[in-house]
């Protein structure tokens, strides 16, 4: 019986091997699908003033959802005002000169300048008599010959300006030079496009969200100066959120743009998040050391994006994500699928 009992024994012994080998054995790969691991991609913006200014109001705090065109923060406006000010009043300034010039002359200065003309003319007409009589009396002796000489000067003088005036009587019905109203329609538009830039710079003291996002960091406080180099927020951007993976380069070319794939976290386990190829990058490179798998690490790979869906923004920048990506649809996609939460 002794015998026995160890024969059974050692069977059962061999059994129990048998079943712990086909337990602990690993799976066949799957030819039609791929996992990998990486973690979760948000793009980031830092938000500056593009003016030297200090801060006159803050209106996020860290963890605020802020949606596009919100109103973030503000300068004091004081400085930006004048500016805009000034350059207004100069603007205008220049447009009346242009309407002047553009409706001609006037028809009271063109009468006046026909009045200066015939005054001229009369003193130009006295100044001949003057002349004619001074010219006499030098000539009876009866008058010193200095004076014909000042009769004489007066009357060339009388007789200039009367040429003057004919001449502007002449350019005021004439009207402006077409050349003036051209110098004075380009003063103009730098005198707008002054006041335009006024502008510009007071509408940008006031800090406005480029997108839907999470304020992630509030770096500057009211009363500090703020300039274009110094952030004031880290605005988080929800939209898009993808998985950072490395694929290996003989699993490369199965990979397509827009190709199904499956997001899952420890976070959540029981949800899995729909995703699609949206980037494969066109250049090798080592493996980041976060990666877990020990054979990719010491291999040349490929970046590939893969884009989730995020309805309640659960998954969030740096998360762990196992990625799954299906090989059975061969047909390239450039669509992206609609997103569901599962």
């Amino acid at each position: 019986m002794r015998p026995l009992k160890i024969i059974i024994i050692l069977v059962v012994i061999a059994g129990i091997a048998v079943v712990g080998w086909y337990a602990s054995r690993p799976e066949p790969a799957d030819e039609n699908s791929l996992t990998l691991y990486g973690n979760i991609d948000i793009r980031q913006v830092e938000l500056t003033f593009h003016d030297t200014e200090y801060i006159a109001a803050i209106y996020a705090r860290e963890g605020d959802r802020v949606k596009k065109g919100q109103l973030l923060a503000v300068q004091d406006l004081e400085r930006f005002q004048y500016a805009m000010d000034s350059a207004e009043a100069k603007a205008e300034a220049q447009r009346q000169v242009v309407a002047r010039l553009e409706a001609g002359s006037r028809i009271e200065d063109i009468r006046k300048t026909q009045a200066d003309v015939k005054s001229a003319q009369a003193t130009v007409a006295f100044a001949q008599k003057e002349f004619d009589r001074m010219q006499e009396m030098v000539r009876r002796k009866s008058a010193p010959i200095q004076s014909l000489d000042r009769a004489r000067a007066e009357l060339d003088a009388a007789r200039e300006r009367m040429r003057s005036l004919k001449e502007l009587q002449a350019l005021a019905v004439i009207g402006p030079r077409v050349e003036d109203i051209a110098e004075a329609r380009a003063l103009l538009k730098a005198a707008e496009s002054a006041f335009d830039l006024a502008k510009k710079a007071w509408q940008d003291a006031h800090l406005y969200a480029p997108a839907d996002g999470i304020i992630q960091d509030r770096i500057l406080e009211p009363g500090d100066m703020a300039n274009i180099n110094t952030p004031v927020y880290t605005l988080a951007l929800i939209d898009p959120v993808w998985a950072r993976i490395y694929v290996p380069e003989k699993q490369l070319g199965k990979l397509k743009y827009g190709m199904p794939a499956r997001v899952k976290t420890d976070s959540y386990p029981d949800k899995v998040y729909d995703g699609w190829v949206g980037f494969i990058s066109p250049t090798a490179e080592f493996t980041p050391k976060t990666v877990e798998t020990p054979e990719l690490r010491t291999s040349l790979v490929y970046q590939v994006r893969v884009f989730a869906c995020n309805p309640q923004n659960e998954l969030r920048l740096g998360m762990p994500v196992t990625v799954s990506i299906s090989f059975a649809s061969d047909s390239e996609s450039s669509a992206t699928p609609p997103c569901k939460e599962r």
